[in-house]
């Protein structure tokens, strides 16, 4: 069974960067899209980006288009996210997400992990 857990959020200034990472175990990463999604308490699970097992790229909102990007290192069984010249808006709870194959959705996943917080405040 694979588990999934998220380090590297924390407290940025808006304007900021955070990486964030998802490490994996009980099993490959080279099987499973990976996709990085965030809460904000009171609100619905958003879809951030994803990377897929030929490390193709989805972004599932716009307003993270040019500032976060995701990779994978599949020697070390992680994915990254990178997240640069962050906004209060950006401040959820985020968490990393597994499907095989395909990219997952907020219905469609195999594991999620247990999430890191970003706060991003002056």
């Amino acid at each position: 069974q694979l588990q999934l857990v998220e380090s590297g959020g924390g407290l940025v200034q808006p304007g900021g960067s955070l990486r964030l990472s998802c490490a994996a175990s009980g099993d490959t990463l080279d099987y499973y899209a990976i996709g990085w999604f965030r809460q904000v308490p009171g609100k619905e699970r958003e879809g951030v980006l994803c990377i897929s097992r030929r490390d193709g790229i989805t972004y599932y909102s716009d307003s993270v288009k040019g500032r976060f990007t995701i990779s994978r290192d599949n020697a070390k069984n992680s994915v990254y996210l990178q997240m640069n010249s962050l906004n209060p808006e950006d401040t959820a709870v985020y968490y990393c997400v597994s499907r095989r194959r395909l990219c997952p959705t907020i219905n469609a996943y195999d594991y999620w992990g247990q999430g890191t917080q970003v706060t991003v405040s002056s």
